[in-house]
């Protein structure tokens, strides 16, 4: 269960609380009553490895096996009609 913070808008009390994503956001401030107002900070997730940037995925060699300029993927057409056939196929 994700947990959420809040901030009184008349006192200025800070509190943490666990609740599910079903239930309603809190509305009453449990030190002098005001109103309350759920608090965004940042999240404690970081993505790590390759693939994830867009420059990750964009090496020299990638492009060049996915045909990535015409002269290659020409060859690479030649090459692989003249290879014989995978004997599963």
């Amino acid at each position: 269960m994700p947990t959420y913070a809040y901030a009184c808008k008349n006192c200025g009390h800070r509190f943490d609380a666990v609740q599910s994503f079903a239930e309603p956001a809190l509305t009453e401030c449990p030190e002098c009553h005001g109103e309350l107002r759920k608090q965004y900070n940042t999240i404690g997730v970081t993505f790590n490895g390759s693939g994830f940037y867009r420059t990750d995925s964009r090496a020299s060699t990638s492009s060049t096996a996915a045909g990535g300029s015409s002269s290659s993927s020409a060859s690479s057409k030649s090459e692989a009609s003249s290879s014989p056939a995978p004997a599963g196929s």
